[in-house]
């Protein structure tokens, strides 16, 4: 008796075309854009950004890094410009009232105005324990997570739909960090007048910054800090220091659309 072999997954076999597993082109997808199209939207979307984003609102630089990180006024610009609508909910969210631990996961959905067809969807998430939000009072910046998730999602999103993360990153954090070696290497002076500069400029206080050396590394004082150690505090406070900035932006931003 013959067995007749099953195509599991209803999976379209790629063989010769003389076979008779070959099949009609009818059946293979099709591109929806030409590669002239793609080619177009492209330069459309280069041109956009030469022309109408500015640097340091809409996207930032940093030293030594060949893409720049898309800021939210230039994911609010680039929706306008594709008349994108946005429809935003929260997935998922922990409140631990009780430890001070906080976490939100939000989806930005985008939605062509003309059609109502969805152009892609963006998740975003941030909590209490991350390195930019763990030396503040989580319970003082509740609504400063749920703003983060919301803008990480809006900035995933409109770089799927707009096709753009060729030309930005998301987030200061996807950058890579340098590779260090410091071993038992004890901080270098020029790193602990970074660490003195940076504690000062946040104002989280000393007693604070002595915590929080003591929770992570088990010393005391900035001085008994390894070489690793204290570049890895650094690019913590860093990091802090950048969320600040960017929270500034967006409180500013939106006092002005008010």
């Amino acid at each position: 008796m013959e067995t007749k072999q099953v195509n599991q997954n209803n999976v379209i076999p790629f063989g010769n075309p003389s076979s008779s597993a070959s099949v009609s082109s009818s059946t293979l997808p099709n591109l929806v854009l030409t590669p002239e199209e793609a080619t177009q939207r492209i330069q459309a979307l280069n041109e956009f950004v030469q022309s109408s984003m500015v640097k340091g609102i809409d996207y930032g630089l940093i030293n030594g890094f060949s893409k720049p990180t898309l800021l939210k006024p230039g994911a609010e610009k680039l929706c306008d410009a594709f008349g994108f609508s946005k429809t935003v909910d929260v997935v998922n969210r922990i409140e631990q009232w009780e430890t001070g631990v906080f976490s939100y996961e939000v989806k930005v959905t985008l939605s062509n105005k003309g059609t109502g067809v969805i152009e892609a969807e963006g998740i975003g998430s941030c909590n209490s324990k991350e390195a930019a939000y763990r030396y503040s009072d989580s319970f003082t910046i509740v609504n400063t997570l749920l703003k983060m998730a919301k803008k990480r999602a809006l900035i995933d999103a409109v770089l799927s739909a707009t096709r753009a993360s060729g030309l930005f990153t998301q987030d200061v954090e996807d950058f890579p960090k340098e590779n260090i070696k410091g071993g038992d290497v004890r901080a270098t002076d020029i790193q602990l007048k970074t660490i003195f500069k940076l504690v000062d400029d946040l104002q989280i206080g000393n007693n604070v910054a002595k915590e929080l050396m003591q929770v992570t590394y088990n010393v005391d004082r900035s001085t008994k800090l390894s070489k690793k150690q204290a570049y890895d505090f650094i690019q913590d406070l860093l990091l802090y220091q950048q969320a600040q900035k960017e929270e500034y932006q967006y409180l500013n931003n939106e006092a002005e659309t008010e």
